[in-house]
C-alpha cells in the first residue's frame, strides 16, 4: 500500500494536460490488484498446509486409492468408526484447472472434522491438471474416480446410492458440468448421486466468460475454440432436469460470480429441478477453508445436504 500511495503521489505531480486524474489512475490500480488478488486465490490450491496431510480422531484414513493409471488419478478416504451404510461426501478440489492437491487441509480439515463424527465418509481426490489434461479430460476423470468410489463404497461402511458430489473453484466448474452432462457421468459408469454442491465455481457458461473481460488462467483453460466452449460449459449441457443443486458464491468478488450462479440454478429450475443459490458475504478462499466452521454459511450448506437425506 505504501507503494501504491508514493505511485500516486508521483502521478498528481504530472501536467494536468495528460488528462488523467489521480482518482482514475487510483481506480484502475486497485482494480488491477484486485484482479490480481482474485487470480492467486482462483490458483491458492497449489500446496499442501505445511507438507502435511490432515489425520483425523477416531477415523481411518485410506490415501492414494488408484482409480486409473496415471499417477494423479487418486483419492483419499477419510472412514469414521462403525458406519454402516453411510453416506459419502465426494470432493473436488480447485485451482485454475492447473494446480491443487487432495490433501490440502484448507480442502479436508474442517469438513472432515464436521461430518465424520456424524457418521459420513468424506472423499477427496485428484486428477489430471493442465497443460497435461484440458477441462473436459479432467471431468472425465472427476467422473471415473466417482464411480470408483461407487464401487468401493461398501468397503468402507458406505453406501454407494448415497453420495453427494462437492467441488471447489475449477472443481466446482467440473462436478457442474458432469451433474449437467447426460453423457460424461454415463460413459464413465457412474451411479446416480443425491445432489451437487458448488463452492464458489467459475465458467458454467465458458462462452459467455470468454465472450467478457476475464482472467488470463481462463484462456490456459478454455483455450480460442469456440466448440470447446460449448462442450465444457454446464449451462450448455444441461438439456433435461438435473439433480439437485446447490450454487454457493461470493458476493465480494469482483468478477461477481453469483451472476452464472443463479442463471444456471434458474436453468436448473426451468428444466424441473430442485436447485438454489447460497450466496455469502466471503472470500472465494473462506467459501473453500471455513467450510465445515460453525456458522450461518456451514449451517446453510448443512439444510441442503438435510434435504439430501444426511444425518445433520
Amino acid at each position: 500500500m505504501k507503494i501504491l500511495n508514493v505511485f500516486l503521489s508521483l502521478f498528481v505531480l504530472m501536467p494536468i494536460s495528460q488528462n488523467i486524474s489521480a482518482q482514475s489512475m487510483r481506480e484502475r490500480i486497485e482494480e488491477r490488484l484486485a484482479n490480481r488478488q482474485l487470480a492467486d486465490d482462483l490458483n491458492l490450491e497449489d500446496k499442501k498446509s505445511n507438507g502435511k496431510a490432515f489425520i483425523p480422531e477416531n477415523a481411518t484414513v485410506q490415501r492414494d486409492i488408484a482409480y486409473d493409471k496415471d499417477e494423479a488419478q487418486r483419492f483419499d478416504v477419510y472412514i469414521p468408526q462403525n458406519v454402516h451404510n453411510a453416506p459419502v461426501i465426494f470432493m473436488v478440489h480447485g485451482g485454475g484447472w492447473r494446480r491443487g492437491d487432495k490433501a490440502m487441509s484448507r480442502m479436508v480439515e474442517n469438513k472432515a472434522k464436521r461430518w465424520l463424527p456424524k457418521g459420513i465418509i468424506f472423499v477427496s481426490i485428484n486428477y489430471r491438471m493442465l497443460p497435461k489434461a484440458d477441462p473436459l479430460v479432467q471431468a472425465n476423470d472427476v467422473a471415473l474416480a466417482l464411480a470408483k468410489a461407487q464401487a468401493l463404497a461398501s468397503s468402507w461402511g458406505g453406501d454407494a446410492k448415497r453420495f453427494v458430489i462437492m467441488g471447489h473453484s475449477a472443481g466446482a466448474h467440473l462436478v457442474a458440468l458432469i451433474t449437467a452432462s447426460t453423457t460424461i457421468a454415463r460413459q464413465q459408469g457412474v451411479q446416480p448421486w443425491l445432489g451437487t454442491v458448488l463452492l464458489d465455481g467459475a465458467a458454467y457458461n465458458v462462452e459467455k466468460s470468454m465472450s467478457s473481460k476475464h482472467l488470463p488462467l481462463y484462456d490456459k483453460a478454455f483455450g480460442k475454440d469456440e466448440n470447446f466452449w460449448r462442450g465444457v460449459s454446464p449451462s450448455y449441457q444441461l438439456t433435461q432436469k438435473p439433480l439437485p443443486i446447490l450454487a454457493v458464491c461470493s458476493t465480494t468478488r469482483k468478477d461477481q460470480p453469483c451472476l452464472q450462479s443463479q442463471a444456471l440454478v434458474d436453468q436448473a429450475k426451468s428444466m424441473g429441478g430442485v436447485a438454489s443459490v447460497l450466496p455469502v458475504a466471503m472470500s472465494h478462499r473462506e467459501i473453500n477453508e471455513d467450510l465445515g466452521l460453525q456458522s450461518a454459511y456451514t449451517d446453510g450448506v448443512e439444510n441442503f445436504l438435510r434435504s439430501l437425506g444426511l444425518p445433520l
